[in-house]
């Protein structure tokens, strides 16, 4: 299934099922889910297929608004470390995106008056269904509830003037989201996945899944042995070459410019840029 938030002549959020061949979104608020993340933590049981609305008519927003958390993992493809000018990393670098940097497909990134240096990261990210505390690389299939796709826009000259790079990854739009979570289910192996972003029909980054350094197993293990994972948490595993920061000269993003993001199995997330 995709899980999707969407709205309607009303403009209340609510979630759904986007059915893709008939161009189709089921409404779940009669199945008695309140939210997305309802859905997550209750799982897929008691769904109903009442209220099918017209894709056309309906708006798209971030699949889930309020996750427990965002984790992001830092330099997690190799040529990427590489690019940056950073040290390969032997264990995985974790950051946070703060809840109020969500917006979801077609909503615009606006960049801050405060940074000149907008950058854009194509990522791959899997939302947690049961969470847990110590859980084994051998049970990382029984916590994935599914995939999605995340845009970790960057205000590079603030993220790095310091160590800790949570506060330049946070700016009100700069954690795209969507279109829709694909449950695990649907994907047989999420380590076998094209990424592309492009900039105005543009390529500027070309990878697959395959190439991350630490996969889905291994960050469950590693982010479960320090905090619980719960229900909700999405984790956006990282981003591989082509960002701004890696090109000479350095390419910013701009106002008036359109990012999309595809990656094979979960559709493509699309952003306008504008200027604050």
């Amino acid at each position: 299934m995709k899980i999707v938030s969407f709205s309607g002549p009303d403009n209340r959020v609510r979630p759904g099922v986007l059915l893709d061949e008939s161009k189709l979104v089921l409404d779940l608020r009669p199945s008695g889910f309140k939210s997305t993340l309802d859905v997550i933590a209750r799982g897929s049981q008691g769904i109903i297929a009442a209220n099918k609305l017209p894709l056309e008519k309906v708006k798209l927003h971030a699949p889930i608004s309020n996750p427990p958390r965002i984790f992001a993992i830092g330099l997690n493809y190799r040529d990427h470390a590489i690019e940056s000018g950073m040290a390969i990393p032997t264990t995985p670098v974790v950051f946070f995106k703060l809840q109020t940097a969500i917006i979801g497909p077609g909503e615009s990134i606006v960049l801050p008056k405060n940074s000149t240096q907008p950058d854009y990261e194509a990522e791959f990210a899997f939302v947690i269904g049961k969470g847990g505390y110590r859980i084994p690389a051998s049970a990382w299939r029984d916590h994935v509830y599914g995939y999605t796709i995340v845009n970790d826009v960057s205000a590079r000259d603030v993220q790095l003037a310091t160590s800790q790079w949570s506060m330049g990854k946070s700016f009100p739009t700069f954690c795209p989201i969507g279109p829709a979570i694909v449950t695990a289910d649907e994907i047989a192996d999420p380590h076998s996945l094209g990424i592309e972003l492009t900039i105005d029909g543009v390529v500027h980054q070309s990878s697959n899944t395959r190439e991350l350094i630490f996969k889905i197993p291994e960050l469950i293990e590693y982010l479960s042995s320090i905090t619980p994972l719960l229900s909700g948490d999405i984790v956006s595993t990282g981003t591989p070459y082509g960002v701004g920061l890696g090109r000479n000269p350095k390419r910013w993003l701009k106002p008036g410019e359109t990012v999309t993001i595809t990656v094979e199995g979960l559709g493509s997330l699309t952003n306008p840029v504008v200027a604050e």
